[in-house]
């Protein structure tokens, strides 16, 4: 593949390697090394995760430090990792129909939109957003139970063991004590039915599908506008070792592609989470919070909680949370793209036709 160094006539081109669609990897590979890498970065990310969810939960702020000190203080290590196993249950699954949903989407929409005479930039942008939005939407299929039965197990506790100031108690969380993440399917089964399981859902939906949208558009204008960059920098090396004359392209190493993919990443990153930490916010509410009505606790409405995070904190209260979220998302992200397109590589049919 390769990429002009400017949207000019620019005598200077970056050769990528060729992309891997769909239909070129072998599936049986695609998944099974695709479980594992993801396995290990839900593993290594899993500690920002409850920082981020205890954040969004409680009624007023702390910082990110603190309570990072206050739970190593009163639960130790072990409470980083609260609900990690029933979220590595739901990684493995979800994660495949993500990322079939993405190479599918991506593969045909980019083929119809190229069909329709948009430009490589405009079809590339398209695609890779109906593509994140697409794989969002099947992902949460599996997602949102595993999301709430472990963000349950994430601050459950923690009022009484790393909490220790009335105001900072958690309001209305989830009376029953789950012994783990089976036992918390369970009950929640027998108190609420299916609709338990998926309370969220639709903030959910509408949370990660804009989000995984703005995400992967965003990645394909960085990289474009990043190697764009780079490539006009390489053309201004080319003219002036040969006095003025055209340069004859420029092929980056291996290493030098897997920093553009992490700087493109934590850049889109970052506007994925500005947009839409809000939404985020309620949904983990909605997913771990109950209210109470003439003494019995149920579940909280989008708007009740909205009223409630206004209440605690104005607009600000809705993003709480957000460094940890950034953060998150960026070494997320950083992680699983640079894996994602090793893991492409390493599942393509004829992967000796790549390198040529």
């Amino acid at each position: 593949m390769s990429l002009s160094a400017a949207e000019d006539n620019s005598a200077s081109e970056i050769h990528l390697p060729a992309d891997i669609d769909w239909h070129m990897l072998d599936k049986s590979k695609f998944f099974f090394f695709g479980a594992a890498l993801f396995s290990g970065v839900s593993a290594a990310l899993y500690p920002i995760v409850v920082l981020k969810t205890r954040q969004q939960v409680l009624p007023t702020q702390i910082s990110s430090l603190k309570l990072s000190l206050s739970i190593m203080n009163h639960e130790g290590v072990r409470g980083f990792y609260r609900g990690f196993g029933t979220s590595l249950m739901g990684t493995i699954p979800a994660r495949a129909l993500y990322m079939t949903a993405l190479e599918i989407t991506k593969s045909s929409v980019g083929t119809a939109t190229v069909r329709l005479g948009c430009s490589d930039t405009t079809a590339t942008a398209i695609a890779n957003a109906a593509a994140g939005l697409s794989s969002a939407m099947a992902a949460q299929l599996v997602w949102t139970p595993i999301d709430v039965v472990s963000q349950r197990l994430m601050v459950q506790d923690c009022n009484a063991s790393s909490i220790k100031s009335s105001k900072n108690m958690i309001p209305c969380s989830s009376p029953c004590r789950y012994m783990n993440g089976i036992d918390g399917f369970r009950k929640i089964l027998n108190a609420d039915g299916p609709r338990g399981l998926y309370r969220g859902f639709g903030i959910s939906i509408l949370t990660y599908a804009p989000s995984n949208a703005v995400w992967w558009a965003s990645y394909s204008v960085a990289h474009r506008l990043v190697w764009g960059c780079i490539g006009c920098y390489a053309n201004k090396k080319d003219e002036n070792a040969v006095n003025g004359g055209g340069g004859c392209g420029y092929t980056p190493i291996s290493k030098e592609m897997v920093a553009v993919q992490g700087v493109c990443a934590a850049m889109a990153s970052g506007v994925s989470a500005m947009i839409t930490m809000p939404l985020d916010t309620i949904k983990t509410r909605l997913q771990v919070l109950d209210g109470e009505e003439n003494g019995r606790t149920r579940p909280l409405t989008v708007m009740q909680t909205v009223k409630n995070l206004v209440k605690e904190g104005g607009f600000a209260a809705c993003y709480r949370g957000l460094g940890p979220r950034w953060v998150s998302m960026a070494m997320s992200a950083t992680t699983m793209i640079t894996t994602y397109e090793f893991l492409k590589r390493l599942s393509a049919k004829n992967r000796e036709s790549l390198t040529s």
